[in-house]
């Protein structure tokens, strides 16, 4: 096993920390993107859940995790997480549009 200087550690954390940041500034711009589709299923009756275009999402990320060596089960993970968040999300903009409650 090698040692691993206080150097090198700290520049793979400033790396990691940089990711970190990347990928909070990704998530902001899908949230984006996702609210303005919420917008548009609201406006247009659509239901807030789309459980193809999901499953087709799951299909392609765990493919993708695959190709960049990620874990497919933690890739879908975090999109199930995610997909529930914009769904969420979709559901508090038709609420607010339509003027309804709903649980």
């Amino acid at each position: 096993m090698t040692m691993i200087s206080r150097q090198e550690l700290t520049e793979l954390r400033a790396s990691i920390d940089n990711i970190d940041a990347a990928v909070i500034h990704l998530l902001a711009e899908r949230f984006r993107c996702t609210k303005a589709v919420g917008a548009l299923k609201a406006r247009e009756g659509l239901p807030a859940t789309d459980p193809n275009r999901e499953a087709s999402q799951v299909k392609r990320l765990r493919s993708l995790a695959s190709l960049s060596g990620l874990d497919p089960d933690f890739a879908e993970k975090f999109l199930t997480f995610t997909i529930e968040e914009v769904i969420r999300h979709h559901r508090s903009i038709a609420d607010g549009l339509d003027g309804q409650t709903r649980v």
